[in-house]
């Protein structure tokens, strides 16, 4: 019989091997305590500069703590210490004030031309309009490389999670798989397609209500606002899949729009786009063939 200790040591090793293998995939896992640092070069400085505040704190936290610490078993009134009466130090502010301001520009310096740079959306080889709706998406691949595309589709919640989040259905969630990445919820039908090394603008919006575009691998997140257009772009350094969710409260539906990204090597993405393409082309001809003659003029 195998003991609670052994059946203990048996499930942590299988979160961690859980864990390493879906870092492996760069997207964010259950109880990862760190930001992920992403897969393109906006994502990895947004990484970088988090670090940086991070280690700032843990270095003010252990020299305030550790002078507390120091000053609460040093001085304490069991060992007959009695208190100073002074009403300041020149120096010792003048030290609080000017390091403080050191550290906040140390700080600000690469926040700020982080940001200017997310926000520079020239020079982008390739244009996606993503419109938010309750409770999917519309990918409208508008162009690449000055070449306007007839590619449009909308992006749903996976039909595998879909019937399991009914109430009744039976399912386990944990079933719901794609490929060997736990993904309910996490799954869509047709996924964003993109190439990997291009330059690549999001113009964002919505038609109903306010959503939240979001993959955390790519660094940012954007609201998709009625009757606003907002943009962000993204550059992708490493094949895979990658995936978000709708981050902003939208209605009873939200936890059920997740976003997906697929980025393959440039060849492959292009194929994909004139299969696409090709595949539009055709429907369009279909529908223009079946439609009703207009009626002639008496």
């Amino acid at each position: 019989m195998i003991s609670s200790g052994v059946r203990r040591a048996r499930r942590a090793c299988a979160v961690v091997a859980s864990l390493a293998s879906a870092a492996a995939s760069a997207n964010p896992v259950p109880w990862q305590l760190n930001m992920s640092p992403g897969v393109t070069s906006i994502s990895e400085r947004v990484h970088g500069v988090h670090m940086l505040a991070f280690w700032v704190c843990v270095g003010i936290g252990v020299v305030v703590f550790s002078a507390m610490i120091y000053a609460m078993f040093r001085f304490r009134k069991s060992k007959g210490a009695v208190a100073q009466s002074w009403s300041h130090n020149t120096m010792m502010e003048a030290i609080w004030t000017i390091i403080p301001v050191i550290i906040l520009i140390v700080m600000a310096w690469p926040a700020t031309r982080l940001l200017v740079d997310m926000a520079n959306v020239e020079n982008a080889d390739m244009t996606i309009k993503v419109t938010g709706y309750q409770w999917k998406w519309r990918y409208e691949y508008v162009d690449y490389y000055k070449k306007p595309s007839t590619v449009n589709f909308i992006s749903s919640l996976d039909a595998d999670s879909a019937r399991t989040r009914q109430l009744g259905s039976g399912i386990d969630p944990r079933t719901v798989m794609d490929g060997d990445y736990p993904a309910y919820l996490l799954n869509v039908d047709k996924p964003l397609v993109l190439p990997v090394g291009v330059k690549v603008r999001f113009v964002i919006t919505a038609d109903d209500v306010i959503h939240s575009w979001w993959v955390p691998t790519l660094g940012w997140k954007q609201d998709a606002i009625p009757g606003i257009i907002n943009s962000n772009w993204t550059q992708i350094d490493k094949p895979g899949t990658y995936r978000g969710q709708c981050a902003e409260l939208c209605g009873k539906d939200h936890g059920f729009m997740p976003i997906v990204v697929k980025a393959v090597p440039k060849a492959e993405f292009e194929q994909w786009l004139a299969t696409q393409e090709a595949e539009a082309a055709a429907r369009a001809a279909a529908t223009a063939q079946v439609a009703p003659a207009p009626a002639a003029q008496g």
